[in-house]
C-alpha cells in the first residue's frame, strides 16, 4: 500500500559512528522516516521548502525547467523500496504530444526526486514496506539519542552503496 509523505524537516542527523550527515525526514502513517542526504542535496531541499531561489538554478531546478518546456509534467514521486541500507525512488511523469499522453518512469535517487516534489508541488508517496523498516515513532526524535542509519549496519557510513554514497 501507498501512503502520501510530508516532508517535515531538513537537518543533521548523528550516525552510529557519531559522523554528523545531513538527512531529510518524511512523515508517513504517522511514521517519520530518516533518508541521509549529502549537503548539496540537503541545501537544495531546503531552498525549495522556503521557496527562496538561489542565485543561479539549481540543478533540480534546471531539470523543473527543461520538463515544462518540453510539456511535460512530474506527476508524483515515489519511495518504493529500501534494499541493503538503500532507498530507491520512481518519478512519475507524463508528457502531451499531438494530443496524446504518454507516460514515463524514471528511477531517481530518493533525494532528486524529493528536491523536485518540493518544487512542483506533486504527491510525494512512501509505500507501507519502507515505512516497516525505516520508519520511527515520532517520540523517537524526541531524545538525545542518535539517529540510526539503516545503511549503518556495517562500518561503512555510506551504506556500501558504492561510487555514490549519496544516493
Amino acid at each position: 500500500m501507498e501512503h502520501e509523505a510530508t516532508v517535515e524537516g531538513v537537518g543533521v542527523g548523528v550516525g552510529d559512528e557519531g559522523h554528523s550527515l545531513p538527512v531529510v525526514i518524511l512523515e508517513a502513517r504517522d511514521r517519520l522516516v530518516p533518508i541521509f542526504i549529502s549537503g548539496d542535496q540537503a541545501q537544495s531541499m531546503q531552498l525549495a521548502m522556503e521557496g527562496e531561489p538561489f542565485e543561479r538554478p539549481l540543478t533540480h531546478d534546471l531539470f523543473v525547467e527543461m520538463v515544462a518546456e518540453f510539456g511535460a509534467a512530474i506527476d508524483r514521486v515515489r519511495i518504493d523500496d529500501l534494499a541493503d541500507g538503500t532507498f530507491y525512488a520512481k518519478i512519475d511523469m507524463e508528457q502531451y504530444h499531438g494530443g496524446e499522453r504518454k507516460q514515463a518512469v524514471f528511477d531517481a535517487r530518493p533525494s532528486d526526486g524529493i528536491a523536485l516534489a518540493l518544487r512542483v508541488d506533486c504527491p510525494l508517496i512512501i509505500t507501507d514496506e519502507v515505512i516497516d523498516e525505516a520508519g520511527k515513532p515520532p517520540e523517537a526524535f524526541d531524545s538525545e539519542e542518535t539517529l540510526d542509519d539503516p545503511s549503518e549496519e556495517d562500518d561503512d557510513p555510506f551504506g556500501g552503496a558504492g561510487d555514490d554514497p549519496f544516493r
